[in-house]
């Protein structure tokens, strides 16, 4: 066992266990203040249908008739909606006061009983999805200037035949996204969209996934030293951790480690927070309500929160107005 690690297995020791609560969510639907952000989103969805069953020749790895795959996308995006929202709730699973700072819209639902289109993409060993083909079909232009649409989820597959991007983003700003930041996949307009790509072959919880990286891609942007260093943190630091590591976390994917630490997640303030011991137990072991619960710890709206003597913005503002931020100029923290 090397030095650090003998370090960690002591650290954890010392930690006492304690009868961790689980964490619960206020009632839903919210409800939504004034100012709410307001997310108009697109849903789209590809179903390769033979027979009245999704293609398993296409898909890969999915073999279920239309219907049951139709009731699946759609009791997944309604959770979703619910774990964005909620999530944007700051410490809304403990006061019971606060209100969300996101609100989704789903104007339009857009279904194509075709295959996904793709095309060969350099460096891909499978045919990557085409987004501007995607984008060109629905009349995305006229969604994003005219409408306002800000989002476009898209409900595909993935099974090993196409390669995808969990999130895309196309504007005036530039493409900050989890994604390879092509600057020629997407339509640019005057205005800011992102394109999220999920799976039916799984649910609520790896399209969240998606939007936790695009979380992560927009506020290492604003603030590295702050978002990265300081909210996330190292693994084993106690400070917040990230979608693939919980504050107890040692490696990816790490959602059920009963590990206890003492971390400030709870009471995060830039230069250290109130540390309480907690183990994936707070979050029930699951990754959707680690997301959640992760997100609602975000600094959202009247947090109070300050950094260096200026207040900290409402971060949740480079989801809901990723345009209006980068034209302010905002940050992390007020200037």
């Amino acid at each position: 066992m090397s030095l650090i690690e003998r370090l960690k297995s002591r650290f954890a020791a010392a930690v006492p266990a304690v009868d961790v609560e689980p964490v619960t969510f206020p009632a839903y639907p919210p409800a939504y203040p004034a100012d709410v952000f307001t997310v108009p989103v697109v849903l789209v969805s590809y179903f390769p249908v033979a027979n009245g069953r999704i293609s398993r020749a296409v898909t890969g790895d999915i073999d279920a008739p239309l219907e049951a795959i139709r009731r699946h996308t759609a009791q997944a995006t309604d959770a979703a909606v619910r774990a964005l929202e909620l999530g944007s709730m700051y410490h809304g699973y403990k006061d019971a006061a606060a209100a969300p700072s996101l609100r989704y819209a789903i104007l339009d639902r857009v279904e194509f009983l075709e295959p996904l289109p793709t095309w060969r993409k350099p460096g891909h060993a499978a045919p990557m999805t085409d987004y501007r083909a995607i984008m060109e079909r629905i009349g995305i232009e006229r969604r994003v200037e005219e409408r306002g649409v800000k989002e476009v989820w898209i409900w595909g597959y993935h099974g090993g035949v196409v390669d995808l991007w969990e999130s895309n983003m196309s504007g005036p700003f530039g493409d900050i996204s989890n994604s390879d930041r092509d600057p020629g996949d997407l339509p640019v307009f005057g205005h800011t969209y992102t394109v999220y790509h999920y799976n039916y072959g799984r649910g609520a919880s790896e399209a969240i996934e998606d939007h936790m990286h695009q979380v992560e891609a927009v506020l290492r942007h604003a603030d590295p030293e702050l978002f990265w260093e300081r909210f996330v943190g190292k693994p084993g630091e106690g400070r917040c951790g990230w979608a693939h590591f919980p504050p107890n976390g040692t490696r990816d994917y790490d959602w059920a480690n009963r590990r206890p630490i003492a971390t400030d997640i709870e009471d995060w303030r830039p230069e250290g927070g109130r540390r309480t011991s907690l183990d994936s137990r707070r979050w029930r072991s699951d990754s959707l309500t680690w997301f959640t619960y992760w997100m609602e710890n975000l600094p959202g709206r009247d947090t109070g929160l300050a950094y260096r003597g200026r207040p900290l913005t409402n971060w949740w503002q480079f989801i809901g107005d990723w345009d209006g931020a980068m034209a302010r100029g905002e940050g992390l923290v007020a200037r």
